[in-house]
């Protein structure tokens, strides 16, 4: 996918610890790897209507169930990976994600979903989330690119090792729809739908809510419109709420407590693989020099080879749990050219060759 793209800025991420404690604020600067509520607090009311009692489930996944009663509140990338596996689970249900992003609104991506509604046009509020959506989630990046004509959002996990990616993929998407259909009204339509998951038996869901074409087994979640959707007007926006909003996010976004590895990190999860990615092509992209870019990853205690292979690593264990994508081509989508060599590379990070790990994956 070529053409013109913006990125989201960056934050840092790490683990996060399996006990979630928090109830840290929105006024607060977003801790390493977690993710302010928002649209997965969706998740108790769709599981009671399952008839599932939340609680239970909350808790066994390491989570405090009064959490819940607070949008604000936050929770690690980590165990809200495991409480929609868990939730998967006691439903049976295997497009749960979907249901929990289908019942959240705009106003579900807080500070910023607000912004989205006073900025003049589609595109000014896509490129708003893109560029602020670190503020209430620093476990996956979006991106808005064009290329022939159309528009491509794209939502991507990049938090390691995250359960459920396809999950919170499959919810972003719905609750990205719900947003634009509320500032350009409830007619609009993506023109297709990409996921990276397998095809579920049952895809009414998906075609209901999307009212759209749904291909499974992509690279990436990611809308697919024309662009000339990105000019339509947003009606009752307003230009002096816009800047207030807009200087909240900064005050915000300029807190210290970021970590360089972790732009790093974002910024290759949204460009590995779409892009030529060497260390002296994100340090052009970033205006400074390679040895720059060395010392400061230094400075983090990492090298710019460990992180784009723990970004590599990840996409190719998405893709090896989540699709049907044969080798060849994730190794593809990952600029190897040929599968051998991303065989070699995948034994080496995780000591066994992908066709054994995705086959102990599915029996897992």
């Amino acid at each position: 996918m070529k053409g013109m793209e913006y990125h989201a800025e960056s934050e840092s991420g790490t683990i996060a610890a399996t006990v979630e404690p928090s109830r840290q604020k929105l006024g607060s600067l977003l801790q390493p790897g977690y993710i302010h509520l928002g649209v997965a607090k969706e998740i108790v009311p769709v599981l009671q209507d399952f008839g599932v009692d939340p609680h239970p489930v909350i808790r066994e996944a390491g989570l405090d169930p009064s959490l819940f009663d607070d949008v604000t509140n936050v929770i690690s990338h980590a165990a809200l990976g495991r409480l929609l596996t868990l939730s998967v689970a006691r439903t049976n249900c295997p497009h749960f994600g979907l249901l929990v992003g289908q019942r959240a609104t705009i106003l579900s991506l807080g500070l910023v979903g607000r912004l989205m509604q006073h900025c003049e046009t589609m595109g000014d509020a896509l490129r708003s989330l893109v560029a602020n959506l670190s503020i209430q989630n620093r476990g996956a990046v979006p991106a808005l690119s064009i290329s022939d004509g159309m528009a491509l959002f794209t939502f991507s996990v990049y938090q390691p090792e995250t359960a459920s990616a396809d999950q919170i993929s499959d919810g972003a998407l719905a609750v990205a729809v719900n947003a634009i259909r509320s500032l350009c009204g409830a007619d609009w339509n993506p023109g297709e739908v990409l996921l990276p998951r397998k095809a579920p038996k049952d895809v009414t869901a998906y075609k209901r809510h999307f009212r759209a074409a749904v291909r499974f087994n992509q690279e990436s979640a990611t809308l697919s419109f024309p662009v000339g959707d990105l000019d339509l007007r947003i009606p009752g926006a307003d230009p002096m709420l816009r800047v207030v909003l807009e200087e909240r996010v900064h005050q915000l976004k300029g807190r210290p407590g970021t970590e360089f590895s972790d732009d790093i990190r974002r910024l290759l999860r949204m460009r590995l693989t779409t892009h030529r990615c060497s260390a002296e092509e994100i340090a052009l992209l970033l205006a400074m020099h390679r040895r720059t870019l060395s010392r400061r990853l230094r400075g983090c205690g990492i090298g710019y080879r460990t992180i784009a292979n723990e970004i590599r690593f990840e996409i190719a264990r998405q893709l090896l749990a989540d699709t049907k994508m044969p080798l060849g081509q994730i190794a593809a989508t990952l600029g190897y050219s040929e599968a051998s060599a991303f065989t070699r590379a995948f034994r080496r990070w995780s000591g066994q060759p992908p066709t054994l790990w995705r086959a102990e994956d599915r029996l897992a």
